[in-house]
């Protein structure tokens, strides 16, 4: 694996994995066949990694669009980006076109991925939120300055998707999962067991990601431990969690969250890194 350092993430991404990185990669095994994660999220480990064959999930269809927007039209994405500009009108503007759905359906997939990207360089905290019915509902966030056109990024990105073998899907993670074998390795970061009533993760999808769910998670974990697939989990390290994988080797680590709807929300706080090796 050839790791270039403009590649990186290109949206922020509540729960992102940036500030533990250097953790989490003292933890990944050094040769795999191929790389899963079936949460991609804003990429973060992907990005790290670079690895030269991987599948790359989550059921946030906009964010697996702009994925596929970067690797395929990354030319037309950044003209596209170009038009929109850093005000409070134009922003409320943009973010209430997914209330029309026949409008929305009309926008090409190059211009639904320069919308979200918009969004998440100028919304409040880089927080990205839909509500129940699935529409962007975060806040104008005021900066002075915003950088929604990153060109060198968005480019190195494009190309490293381009010369890796990379398949990406909108799917629920277990059916992803189906594929991999025991030469592979599988990277998860769910939306996190909230460490308290306020806190929450799971915004970033509208149909959430309740404890039941944290609960199928961690047997589909467990299918993976039996068919010998090496698999890496970062969670909270509530008491729900450090219990539920209770039979499986759990590090503490300390994240500094910088993306949370309430400025209580961020700071340092305990997660697990749980793995079957």
């Amino acid at each position: 694996m050839v790791v270039h350092n403009l590649v990186a993430p290109v949206v922020k991404w509540a729960g992102g994995k940036r500030q533990i990185i250097e953790h989490i990669k003292k933890y990944v095994p050094e040769s795999f066949a191929t790389y899963y994660e079936p949460f991609v999220g804003g990429g973060a480990v992907l990005f790290a990694l670079q690895p030269d064959n991987a599948v790359v999930n989550d059921i946030n269809s906009e964010l697996i669009n702009i994925y596929e927007v970067i690797k395929d039209n990354v030319e037309e994405l950044l003209e596209d980006l170009k038009k929109h500009k850093n005000e409070e009108d134009y922003f409320y503007k943009i973010r209430e076109l997914d209330r029309d759905k026949e409008k929305y359906r009309k926008l090409s997939s190059i211009q639904r991925a320069s919308r979200i990207i918009y969004l998440n360089k100028t919304c409040y905290n880089g927080l990205f939120r839909v509500n129940k019915a699935g529409e962007f509902n975060t806040p104008f966030g005021n900066y002075k300055k915003a950088n929604i056109v990153n060109e060198a990024t968005l480019r190195a990105v494009s190309a490293y998707f381009n010369r890796a073998n990379i398949s990406f899907f909108r799917k629920d993670y277990a059916e992803v999962l189906e594929n991999a074998g025991p030469e592979d390795f599988v990277y998860l970061d769910p939306p996190y067991d909230p460490v308290s009533e306020t806190a929450d993760f799971t915004g970033y999808a509208k149909d959430g990601f309740s404890r039941d769910e944290q609960i199928r998670l961690k047997k589909v974990c467990d299918k993976l431990d039996h068919k010998g697939i090496r698999f890496l989990l970062s969670n909270s390290a509530t008491d729900f969690i450090k219990e539920l994988y209770k039979d499986y080797h759990i590090e503490i680590i300390q994240a500094k969250r910088t993306v949370n709807s309430k400025a209580d929300g961020r700071g340092a706080i305990d997660e697990v890194l749980v793995m079957n090796y």
